[in-house]
């Protein structure tokens, strides 16, 4: 994870945190979710990363990256600024904006 460096937290999870990041030579911001590492948690998240890396649409998140610790396991994806889709969906299906 040296290559990066945090701007701030994004959210947080049962099985982890996501961060934005910065990129430390490229100055790209992205996003890393980091999970703590453990056997269980590795299987999983295998799959998930064998599967994300995989998909290629203009509207999913591309993945980027796997970055490892002894402790934690990071994917880095792309960035996309503006807050939760489930929130947005939500505004959207009550005819509300977030700006209200």
């Amino acid at each position: 994870m040296d290559k990066y460096e945090v701007v701030k937290e994004l959210g947080a999870g049962n099985f982890g945190v996501a961060r934005l990041m910065r990129h430390k030579e490229t100055k790209e911001l992205v996003a890393m979710k980091c999970i703590e590492r453990g056997r269980k948690i590795d299987e999983n998240v295998a799959r998930e990363i064998i599967n994300h890396r995989s998909l290629r649409h203009p509207n999913i998140i591309r993945f980027k990256e796997v970055v490892l610790t002894p402790t934690h396991l990071g994917i880095v994806m792309e960035y996309a600024a503006g807050g939760e889709l489930f929130e947005s969906n939500l505004h959207c299906r009550l005819g509300t904006s977030s700006s209200s």
